[in-house]
């Protein structure tokens, strides 16, 4: 497989527009219900398979009828999903969206079989086989953060592996645990707020949070070893800090319907340029198109065809 993705896998049950939840047995109508395979490792999956790259994913869901739904979404979209692990008697994570009208996501979420990811339910030799990593939600798979799996990373690493690493959470203690991860991984992706709380440098009332504060942020995180920090900044953008010093990518004007899954499609976006041989600046704008494709319907598999009317978008 070209990549393999590694962590969080979620359902979600998306609904738009909701303005509000109804008193009592009221009921609303709405335009759209959906529902999709996401999360950091499962809806990047989806995305990358799009964009053109094989891809495996590994982790675990419940034996229950939503374990049944994720797998065979996955399998519909093209992901090898024979590596997720099922949980006897354990729940398939799952979120509920009510998407506003501005396309914010509050959510209801359950996180799972997720929380007990750990090395032994990793296919080892598939993840030596595959030219990309990325490891998704490390925050809430505590039991990835094992010495062995740091060794293998570098092991991956060594043998020139791409291991990029996105996040879930807005806990400052999970994501004070993930910089443990930094040292092993090329690329991290957090948002601002994610960012933020990572270093300690804010807090979680803001979705950007001071510009110059995020920059500062992105340099620490840097600073722990990985090669390269890319914060999401929602419609202002992104921000990518390497050695080489600190960038600003707008995003792309769209009209946007749901912001769900656009930090996944970033992700994979990215990953498909540097799989394209492109620098790191370059392959940043694939994930802002990627984004803003998401970004135009409803859930984290919406909107991407390819890769070609993908990058149309920057033209």
């Amino acid at each position: 497989m070209t990549v393999a993705t590694v962590g969080v896998h979620i359902v979600d049950i998306l609904a738009r527009p909701v303005e509000r939840i109804p008193e009592g047995q009221d009921t609303v109508l709405v335009d759209q219900i959906r529902l999709t395979a996401a999360g950091a490792a499962a809806g990047t999956a989806v995305d990358l398979v799009k964009l053109g790259n094989d891809v495996v994913t590994m982790g675990a869901v419940g034996d229950d009828e939503l374990g049944d739904f994720l797998l065979a979404v996955l399998a519909k979209r093209g992901v090898d999903a024979s590596r997720l692990v099922r949980r006897a008697g354990e729940q398939t994570a799952a979120s509920i969206l009510p998407i506003r009208p501005d396309g914010g996501r509050p959510s209801f979420h359950v996180p799972g079989a997720n929380l007990g990811v750990t090395l032994a339910d990793l296919d080892v030799e598939a993840l030596r086989g595959a030219r990309a990593v990325h490891l998704g939600g490390v925050d809430v798979t505590f039991g990835l953060g094992d010495p062995a799996f740091f060794a293998l990373l570098d092991e991956l690493r060594a043998g020139g592996t791409i291991v990029t690493m996105d996040l879930l959470s807005e806990l400052p203690d999970l994501l004070g645990m993930a910089r443990a991860f930094l040292p092993h991984v090329d690329y991290v992706l957090p948002n601002a707020s994610q960012a933020l709380l990572m270093t300690g440098l804010g807090n979680d009332s803001s979705e950007g949070g001071d510009g110059g504060d995020v920059a500062e942020a992105a340099l620490a995180l840097l600073a722990d070893g990985t090669r390269g920090v890319l914060v999401t900044l929602g419609g202002d953008g992104s921000l990518v800090a390497t050695a080489d010093g600190v960038e600003h990518l707008p995003a792309l004007k769209v009209e946007v319907s749901d912001t769900t899954g656009c930090g996944d499609a970033y992700c994979a976006g990215f990953i498909t340029g540097l799989l394209h041989g492109r620098d790191v600046l370059e392959a940043a704008r694939w994930g802002t198109a990627a984004a803003a494709r998401v970004a135009t319907g409803l859930g984290s598999d919406a909107g991407i065809t390819d890769l070609d009317s993908t990058l149309a978008l920057l033209t």
